[in-house]
């Protein structure tokens, strides 16, 4: 039998345990000065005491009493300074837990493969990153400090009431405690279950925001715009109420610590009053006596809040350690240099996705040398991105090998064999930025004139031009103030202007008219003598982006079922023949 997989409590309180470790010195100065707290806090009551008897057997007077009063204000000015001086030291080690925590987070996700994400909604990854991490960090902060004060106040405090004062008294004070503990433990059980739950809550909420903003032109267009602010009404509230619960049963650790002491007050004075009846106590002992029960008020408040806190710590924990442990859906442990010789070749290459039926691609075969281009058209779901996804190994395939230049991809560092390849996707991803930014994103050094070049070769120069304010216009998030074609030829600017050795066009010109496709096709045959060794993959669904390809595969079904050049093809008189003149009639009824 496998062994069990630690808890979340445990596996929290390893994660804190070494990061405390690791920074101790910031805990340490923390805890000395809490300690320096207890102390005054503790001398404060038996100070009063001492002065109160003083004053009633008239001991105290004049100069003498405003001395002892001077010191009782210095020591609360000073337990002031020590606790800005706590927070200050503790806060700036547990931010910095955050601060890693979000960094591994990002990483993570970062080298994660395209399939992990399908699995995943951004809204909980989302929510982990933000307010998880939060609650997980003031599990490091105030939590621990929190209860290391709380602990060694009640143990002092304790120690004051029962030793300096009268250990029957003590005794008596304390007999209310232990069903206060059991009050915690009840508490604590239920607000972890309701602390998961508004965690998740905020999750699903974070999901439909994310969602609702970038389909909003849809979801407009659709005329969907009061469903879905039905649907955001609905989990608002679904939130609220969870949070509500959670903080309700949080509200409840303040009634156990009232009644816990209230009840203690009540026999303390009882007592109390009957051992300064019997001359055994002074009032002064009685009164400090009481004081020390007073403070045991943040200890207790303390111990609730440490609870909630750690808790809600849990439960963040629970959520996001497993995101931070799951294991890369693809290994990057390829230690070998690019090689000089970048010719790619597909052998016997076969791949199906999880839960598929059928297979994507079976037995594919191809060559590509440098300098070469190589068209793969087909009909929709024929398998051509899928091909892309294994050439940039966002998937393993399951029969076969790609290799570049005789090694298999898997030997090349992933940094490196993406440096290589220059992807256009059939949905280009724009940032929320200058378009300038988003052209050079592969290049972050290019000059303005290799931007502007990048961008006539893409036929998109003339656009950006007549922008409000050219290159240095903010294309919003996605790309939203750009039309489809606009974004498409965006992206092919930022390809070509890569280093990449390899120019990868998924689908690119699908959102653009016929003359600029030939316009754009035109300068990447420029492009091609300008630079020998670049490669090019045409994905393509009009077959006229290919029809200058060194060979061009058919893909059907994920097989290959007919290969050759453009007049090869069209001798074979094949689906590509048949393809070919379909849309020529196509072409020439628009353009009748």
């Amino acid at each position: 039998m496998s062994a069990a997989a630690p808890s979340p409590t445990h596996s929290l309180a390893r994660m804190l345990g070494a990061f405390v470790r690791e920074h101790w010195r910031a805990y340490a100065t923390a805890a000395a000065m809490l300690s320096c707290i207890a102390l005054m806090t503790v001398w404060i009551p038996r100070q009063v005491g001492q002065v109160v008897d003083a004053l009633v057997a008239g001991r105290l007077h004049g100069e003498a009493l405003w001395r002892q009063l001077g010191l009782l204000v210095l020591a609360g000015f000073t337990i002031y300074l020590l606790r800005v001086g706590w927070r200050l030291t503790l806060f700036k080690a547990a931010y910095q837990l955050g601060a890693r925590l979000r960094t591994r987070l990002f990483t993570r996700l970062a080298l994660q493969a395209p399939g992990y994400f399908q699995q995943q909604r951004t809204g909980d990854l989302m929510a982990l990153a933000t307010n998880d991490i939060d609650t997980v960090e003031m599990a490091a902060g105030e939590a621990m400090l929190a209860g290391f004060d709380g602990t060694q106040t009640l143990l002092l405090v304790l120690a004051m009431m029962t030793i300096a004062i009268d250990w029957r008294l003590g005794l008596a004070a304390l007999l209310p405690f232990p069903l206060m503990a059991l009050a915690f433990w009840w508490i604590s059980n239920h607000l972890h279950t309701a602390a998961q739950d508004a965690l998740g809550a905020f999750s699903g909420l974070n999901q439909q925001v994310q969602e609702s903003l970038s389909g909003v032109r849809t979801v407009r267009a659709l005329g969907l715009v009061g469903r879905s602010q039905a649907q955001f009404g609905e989990l608002a509230e679904r939130a609220a109420e969870a949070s509500f619960r959670s903080q309700r049963w949080e509200a409840a650790y303040e009634p156990a610590v009232g009644m816990t002491l209230g009840a203690a007050s009540v026999i303390a004075l009882a007592v109390g009053g009957w051992l300064v009846a019997r001359g055994e106590i002074t009032i002064g002992q009685l009164t400090a006596f009481t004081m020390y029960l007073g403070q045991l008020i943040w200890p207790m408040f303390a111990a609730g809040w440490v609870m909630a806190l750690l808790e809600r710590g849990r439960a963040a924990w629970a959520r996001l350690a497993p995101v931070l442990d799951a294991p890369l859906t693809l290994a990057d442990e390829g230690r070998a240099a690019l090689p000089a010789d970048t010719t790619l070749q597909a052998q016997g290459l076969s791949f199906t996705y999880p839960g598929a039926k059928r297979p994507a691609l079976v037995d594919v075969d191809l060559t590509l040398a440098p300098g070469r281009t190589l068209g793969v058209v087909g009909a929709t779901g024929s398998g051509k991105s899928t091909l892309v996804r294994l050439l940039l190994r966002q998937a393993e395939p399951q029969a076969g090998c790609l290799t570049l230049g005789g090694l298999p991809l898997p030997e090349l560092p992933l940094q490196a064999l993406r440096a290589h390849i220059a992807w256009v996707p059939q949905e280009p991803f724009l940032f929320s930025a200058s378009v300038a930014d988003n052209i050079a994103l592969a290049r972050p050094g290019a000059t303005r004139e290799e931007i502007e070049a990048a961008a006539r070769l893409a036929a998109v120069h003339d656009d950006i031009a007549r922008l409000p304010a050219g290159y240095a216009t903010e294309v919003g998030e996605r790309g939203v103030t750009l039309s489809g074609g606009q974004r498409q030829r965006v992206a092919i600017a930022r390809a070509l202007l890569s280093d990449g050795s390899l120019l990868v066009l998924d689908d690119a010109l699908s959102a653009v008219d016929t003359g600029t496709e030939t316009a754009i096709l035109d300068h990447l045959r420029q492009l091609r003598r300008e630079r020998p060794d670049r490669s090019v993959i045409v994905l393509a669904h009009r077959l006229s982006a290919v029809m200058d390809a060194d060979e061009i595969i058919v893909l059907r079904q994920g097989r290959i079922l007919e290969r050759g050049t453009h007049a090869e093809l069209l001798a074979l008189g094949g689906w590509y023949a048949s393809q070919w003149r379909y849309q020529q009639i196509e072409a020439s009824l628009e353009a009748a």
